[in-house]
């Protein structure tokens, strides 16, 4: 495995090609498939991209991420490519166009090497809910990577690809970062445009990039972030050199620690890997306090009203009447659209549209999705009042490691309580990041997740590099 640094290094020296490079992960995707972490792979493309990163290397006009070989999860479009979401409803829909993040990808000389395997439409936290196959761990076939980018986690731990781009809900990049050994990076609601992004929850969802060190994260930020028209919730702000912020100490830094956050539910190794975190910080002049978010107890439901009702709206576009999945035998319209629905999602999908559903409909809409937007502020107002005390927050990524396949599928609730940690920062809307940590007595990857302000990537990125290094 590769950090961009390294291939950087070795294109300056002249010991490689991007093209070579490119072989290289081809090779390591087509070694690698009983993992299952890509639905499309993309080699003629990919070699041809290589091949013009070599001319303009040689010209000395390549861009900034020149050698970085990027997958992509199957939600985000790649122009002329299939972008399933993992749901056989989109199984052989072809996107017409790219998203930003993907232009700017290309436009910085990035070579695009295929889409990654997903929970279907994100709803998931295992990618076991693809409609295509779940996801293994490296580490442990038999258990699950997280998710619900659990493919892009896989592809960059398997030395498939430099980084990823994910998407982050309630915590589907963070998750599976912190179950495979990765760094994964949550960007501010706003930061990076979402335009080409299938929708699962619109006011959740964040693109952010997944990749083996903190720098490799900050440099793919430094491309991906920044305002963009075609992008109404697209924050029209400066974005700083993200770079900038990394090998940098932590003398007087304020670290907080929620007491929400280490209750009963958390597995002791994570517990003590987070305690040995926070332990580092303080050895090297960060000032640490507890700090309170009273609203924690509430987050999970919170999200899954609120997520689940966006859900449910964003949905209703594939009916078999325009484009996707549609039934062969049909009475009519209303039998087409059922049939339709009923064949083209799967059941976790298809679990989340009936509570959103429900949720939103008269009657109930003002006891579960009105309050839950009440609660969504509440909570909000939790993380602005402990920052205006600390610069950031150290918590778990996710109360356990990597679990086993099958282990929670039946248990719905059990399942979504993998998140508990996570989704409180898309509820606020705030940027999250989870670094490798140590290990559990099994042997397998412990996250640590650090909360910032909004807009502030930079301090995150800085303390994500600091506690990287140290371990």
């Amino acid at each position: 495995m590769k950090t961009f640094d390294s291939i950087q290094t070795e294109l300056r020296a002249g010991t490689t090609t991007c093209e070579q490079l490119t072989k290289e992960y081809l090779g390591a995707i087509d070694a690698g498939r009983g993992l299952n972490a890509f639905l499309s792979v993309f080699p003629e493309t990919a070699l041809a991209q290589a091949r013009n990163v070599d001319q303009k290397l040689a010209a000395g006009s390549a861009g900034r991420l020149a050698g970085m070989v990027v997958s992509i999860k199957d939600l985000i479009c790649v122009e002329g490519e299939r972008v399933t979401c993992g749901s056989r409803i989109l199984e052989n829909f072809v996107s017409p166009y790219h998203a930003t993040v993907v232009e700017r990808l290309l436009a910085e000389d990035a070579v695009i090497v295929g889409k990654n395997n997903m929970d279907e439409f994100a709803m998931g936290s295992s990618t076991e809910n693809s409609a295509f196959g779940r996801v293994k761990l490296v580490q442990d076939e038999a258990r699950v990577p997280g998710g619900s980018s659990g493919g892009s986690a896989v592809a960059v731990r398997a030395g498939m690809a430099t980084a990823s781009l994910g998407s982050d809900t309630g915590g589907s990049i963070r998750q599976p970062a912190s179950f495979t050994g990765v760094v994964g990076l949550k960007p501010t609601y706003g930061r990076v445009s979402r335009y080409g992004l299938v929708a699962f929850a619109s006011s959740f969802d964040s693109i952010g990039p997944l990749a083996l060190t903190t720098r490799d994260c900050a440099q793919v930020m430094n491309v991906i972030a920044g305002h963009d028209e075609h992008d109404s919730t697209s924050a029209n702000v400066p974005v700083p050199d993200f770079t900038a912020a990394l090998n940098k100490d932590v003398t007087g830094l304020r670290v907080g620690i929620p007491r929400e956050y280490f209750g009963e539910g958390l597995d002791p190794d994570v517990r003590s890997a987070v305690e040995k975190s926070i332990d580092t910080l303080k050895r090297n002049g960060a000032t640490v306090e507890e700090v309170s978010l009273p609203h924690t107890d509430y987050t999970i439901a919170t999200y899954y009203i609120l997520a689940t009702a966006e859900a449910s709206s964003n949905l209703a576009r594939y009916d078999g009447a325009r484009y996707g999945y549609r039934a062969k035998k049909a009475r009519d319209l209303a039998d087409m659209y059922i049939t339709s629905r009923s064949e083209g999602f799967g059941s976790e999908v298809k679990r989340r549209i009936m509570l959103g559903t429900y949720v939103l409909s008269a009657g109930y809409y003002d006891a579960y999705y009105r309050k839950g937007q009440k609660v969504r502020r509440l909570i909000q107002q939790d993380f602005f009042n402990a920052f205006s005390k600390v610069d950031c927050l150290i918590t778990p990524t996710a109360p356990t490691t990597a679990f086993k396949a099958g282990e929670k599928v039946d248990d719905p609730l059990k399942m979504y309580l993998s998140d508990i940690y996570t989704t409180s920062a898309n509820l606020a809307g705030i940027p999250g990041i989870s670094v490798p940590y140590g290990k559990d007595h099994q042997g397998l990857p412990i996250g640590v997740q650090i909360l910032g302000r909004q807009f502030d990537e930079a301090t995150i990125l800085k303390v994500a590099d600091f506690l990287e290094s140290a371990s």
